[in-house]
């Protein structure tokens, strides 16, 4: 599946994880439009992942474009919306964005996690998961939950050419998955696995915590594999 023509747009893009996706995207040939709530911010974020991209890209290549604009612009005219946004505003932000994202392939990679003395932790979603959230506030979008374990210092290492890892796939529209399958196996060294409904979501997104903690202990940006597939 060709996803070089695919319109995406990255609400969030200004923070550490959607700069990141925003770099390996665009370095893959993708046209790449970052949101923020503050339209100057998404533009000046773009410029710098722009350069990113570029030199993630590497001799020879052409990387996608990357512009900036409000979130509710950015989404305008997207096949694909990744949200990327913090915890907090996860429904504040899809509310506002809901007339926008009808019809949408909309992948949430949102992590509910609190953090105390003791390390990172899973939060409890009413909805069962930030994906199942996503789709009970966005009824008319079609949601794919995906990139969660994707380490932002990861994708923004320009030492990193390669990201060898995994990217589990949920979803209860199988040919939504597929195209964000296709996605992420754009980015050079990623894979797309398909790993069941968004009712699974909430485990997947709570394996961040673990991942997180072992990054703390081995001082690494652990990523998760599967095997056998």
């Amino acid at each position: 599946m060709d996803v070089t023509t695919t319109q995406l747009a990255i609400v969030g893009g200004t923070g550490p994880q959607g700069r990141g996706l925003a770099a390996r995207f665009a370095a893959a040939g993708l046209s790449v439009q970052l949101g923020s709530r503050v339209s100057d911010r998404a533009d000046e974020v773009a410029a710098e992942v722009s350069e990113l991209a570029a030199g993630l890209a590497g001799a020879g290549r052409r990387p996608g474009t990357v512009t900036g604009a409000a979130n509710a612009a950015a989404v305008d005219g997207a096949n694909i919306v990744v949200v990327a946004v913090p915890w907090a505003a996860h429904a504040e932000t899809l509310r506002e964005l809901e007339p926008a994202l009808r019809g949408t392939i909309v992948v949430d990679c949102v992590n509910p996690l609190g953090f105390d003395e003791r390390g990172p932790y899973a939060l409890t979603v009413d909805a069962g998961s930030a994906a199942e959230q996503a789709q009970s506030l966005l009824p008319d979008s079609r949601v794919v939950a995906a990139f969660h374990h994707v380490s932002a210092a990861l994708l923004l290492a320009t030492t990193v050419g390669s990201v060898d890892l995994d990217v589990l796939v949920l979803a209860d529209d199988r040919a939504a998955a597929d195209e964000i399958i296709a996605l992420a196996g754009a980015v050079r060294g990623m894979r797309g696995v398909f790993a069941g409904r968004l009712r699974n979501a909430g485990q997947v997104e709570a394996l961040t915590a673990n991942l997180i903690a072992a990054n703390r202990r081995y001082k690494t940006h652990a990523g998760v594999r599967v095997t056998g597939v």
